[in-house]
């Protein structure tokens, strides 16, 4: 085998896989790719605050711990199995609104501690993005969809 057909080999299998994955998860539309950017964002500015201002209330010192992180990466893999059994459910239910409110629900957490680390790393935060959050929040709940 040719290093080229090993490398379409390897490219057709991760494709396969990322399919299933995103099937599995209802598909990568952009609530999904949405949540993923924001639990990326809210994970860096959670090792700004601690690593650059010490400033985190997730240690005692408020520097980097890497049980502390450990723990995020923790949540954050627990938020996506949420999501997984969510989508599951709306498969069994034939509907797409458990998966949906769940998404909304988790960006919008997402979304308040990332305006929490900017708080701590003193960045004043636009009243539009609040009012956004707040909307956010409104639309998790079933009944507003």
């Amino acid at each position: 085998m040719h290093l080229s057909e090993a490398k379409a080999a390897v490219m057709g299998a991760a494709a396969v896989v990322g399919g299933v994955i995103g099937q599995a998860f209802g598909g990568l539309d952009a609530a999904f790719q949405t949540l993923l950017i924001f639990m990326a964002i809210d994970y860096i500015t959670g090792l700004v605050v601690a690593g650059v201002f010490g400033t985190s209330d997730k240690t005692e010192s408020g520097h980097l711990e890497s049980r502390a992180g450990w723990k995020g990466l923790c949540r954050k893999g627990v938020t996506l199995l949420v999501v997984l059994v969510a989508a599951q459910l709306d498969i069994v239910l034939g509907m797409t609104i458990v998966r949906d409110a769940a998404i909304y629900a988790f960006i919008a957490n997402e979304c308040i501690s990332i305006i929490e680390n900017a708080g701590l790393m003193g960045i004043p935060i636009p009243n539009v993005v609040m009012n956004a959050i707040e909307t956010l929040q409104n639309k998790d709940k079933p009944s507003q969809k």
